[in-house]
């Protein structure tokens, strides 16, 4: 560990996880070969399993669950609060007591594009895709991408590509904006 790491001792780290300078990490559990980029922050009782990549100034919030072999892009932000409130009805700042924390779940093999917020309650289905700078406010089924705000469903994942690498996704994979216009049977409808 260097100077520039802030890991407090409650923190499980796995075999041969890579992390980058100025993290900060509590309370959490991270699998084997995950790598965590700069400026991260893990919270208490977040687990990220093995094999992951979470990328530069991503927040992983108290109650989110992150599978194997999951990528996260740069400054996702995961939020386990429905109505967060700074203080009390009677007025007093609020403590741990004072709310529930809401989980997210991002199944096996998902992909959160880079500056994609999720919301609480909500399960990510595996090998599902998330574009870039979506809002995503309910379950996202597996092996399907959804984009925007809301996000909305844009198409399934063909088999051709059910077995690729997450990481590795095709010019002939990515959404186009007149796809998820006209998506038929969004998530949100």
């Amino acid at each position: 560990m260097n100077q520039y790491l802030a890991i407090a001792e409650d923190v499980k780290l796995g075999e041969n996880v890579k992390l980058a300078r100025f993290i900060n990490l509590y309370g959490c559990t991270i699998g084997d070969n995950t790598k965590i980029g700069t400026f991260v922050e893990v919270q208490k009782n977040a687990t990220i399993g093995k094999n992951c990549k979470i990328s530069s100034h991503t927040f992983i919030c108290e109650g989110v669950t992150i599978e194997d072999n999951v990528f996260v892009g740069h400054g996702v932000i995961f939020i386990n609060d429905t109505y967060p409130r700074a203080t009390t009805p009677s007025g007093e700042l609020q403590t741990e007591q004072d709310w529930k924390v809401e989980p997210i779940v991002v199944k096996k093999g998902a992909s959160v594009g880079s500056g994609a917020t999720i919301l609480s309650n909500v399960t990510i289905g595996e090998n599902a895709i998330i574009g870039a700078g979506s809002v995503v406010t309910k379950d996202v089924p597996p092996n399907v991408i959804v984009a925007g705000n809301p996000a909305k469903f844009v198409r399934n994942i063909t088999m051709k590509y059910k077995n690729r690498s997450p990481l590795r996704v095709g010019e002939s994979d990515r959404p186009y904006l007149s796809e998820v216009e006209g998506a038929m049977g969004g998530l949100n409808e």
